[in-house]
């Protein structure tokens, strides 16, 4: 069945109502709340002089918990609709600051990440909806510390008079693998035309595909384990996914020279099809099938064991070097989430002695240091971390 789309118009007046009854509402995936409050003005004053405004795209999306409307593109429109209406505009202290990015091969930022999250807070308009349903219980429960009076004095006629247009998009397979994947794709898509999606938004919006593998690729240990090389305000997150996908396909080859082979230059592709070959448990010629490994699709357990030795081996924390946590997590990665072992953790003290005596000996090898991101180097880590590792499995 082919997907079916319809086009028309709301008052602003009704995009506000189905907000506050949470009539449509944010997929998991999309990004927070970006637009400056001259934006904001912008658009506000776009309605006023009746300018042409872009559409915002609805999805319609079915599951056993009943039928959804999804804003697929649109977020930042509607979100200024309602600010507008409620004559507040949310400061920094209303949400947590973003500054997450993802620790990369080089041991510094990525800088299309610090441009896209430096003036970003982690808040969307369902912080306000989650207040209350109406105007007044709303601005009851705004905090004035967070939301500053915009007083634009607009009045009941412009969001009676002003509209915005839409298309609603209404997938032909309503089997809910097909429609994670049809809207993320939608999502991806309109977004590559507009403001680039920094890595984690893009990632995210893979995950969609398949929400109950959500905690295999971003599970919560990973927030406390950062670098902090370049710019110590800013946190780079640890990259799960990258351990998760290079392990994966040294686990199928056990040959690590074959790890990320011709894709030197476009990892992010590797690792895009590595998330993908997951949420599809395709046979991958790269990792494999996720199956293989996990036929009941219970990896929790395995994630609950990593992180149990994760804080007993005092591995939460920010690093200095890519080198130190690539030897501190292949091994552990392999070992707890691809064998499905425990660490020995009475042996713990000897383990973390081996592990910093061989990133000490890597750190002297100035080429490796000065490019850690070459593949040469990146798979001797692989194999050095897994050699150590295996060394301490609870027999």
């Amino acid at each position: 069945m082919d997907n079916r789309v319809y086009y028309g118009e709301y008052s602003l007046k009704y995009w506000i109502e189905l907000m506050l009854k949470g009539n449509i509402e944010l997929p998991d995936y999309q990004r927070c709340f970006a637009w400056e409050e001259e934006q904001f003005k912008v658009l506000v004053e776009s309605f006023k002089t009746k300018q042409f405004i872009p559409p915002v795209t609805i999805g319609a999306y079915k599951s056993e918990n009943g039928n959804k409307n999804y804003i697929i593109d649109g977020q930042q429109r509607l979100t200024c609709i309602l600010l507008a209406y409620l004559d507040r505009f949310p400061k920094k202290e209303a949400g947590t600051v973003v500054r997450d990015v993802l620790v990369n091969d080089n041991d510094d930022e990525l800088e299309a990440d610090d441009e896209n999250t430096d003036n970003m807070i982690e808040w969307t308009f369902q912080f306000l909806t989650a207040k209350g349903n109406n105007k007044s219980d709303i601005l009851s429960q705004c905090n004035p510390e967070h939301y500053k009076p915009l007083n634009l004095n607009l009045d009941d006629s412009f969001f009676s008079e002003n509209y915005l247009g839409f298309s609603y998009i209404v997938p032909g397979n309503i089997e809910v693998t097909s429609q994670q994947r049809f809207f993320s794709t939608v999502f991806r898509n309109i977004n590559i035309q507009g403001k680039s999606l920094y890595t984690l938004e893009s990632r995210a919006s893979l995950y969609f595909l398949n929400s109950n593998l959500k905690e295999w690729f971003d599970p919560d240990f990973t927030k406390s384990i950062s670098s902090s090389i370049v710019d110590k305000s800013k946190k780079s997150r640890m990259d799960f996914v990258r351990y998760l996908s290079l392990i994966s396909q040294y686990h199928k080859t056990h040959d690590e020279n074959k790890v990320a082979y011709r894709y030197a230059r476009r990892m992010e592709d590797y690792y895009e099809s590595y998330i993908y070959s997951v949420v599809n448990d395709d046979d991958s010629l790269l990792f494999g099938k996720f199956s293989e490994n996990y036929p009941d699709g219970n990896y929790k357990d395995r994630i609950d064991s990593m992180s149990r030795s994760i804080a007993e081996l005092g591995l939460s924390r920010s690093y200095i070097s890519i080198i130190d946590m690539d030897i501190y997590f292949f091994g552990l990665v392999y070992v707890e989430l691809f064998l499905k072992r425990s660490i020995d953790l009475s042996r713990k003290e000897d383990l973390k002695r081996e592990l910093t005596e061989k990133i000490s000996r890597k750190k002297r090898e100035p080429k490796h240091t000065k490019t850690p991101s070459l593949l040469k180097y990146l798979r001797t880590r692989i194999k050095d971390s897994i050699d150590i590792y295996l060394k301490y499995i609870v027999r």
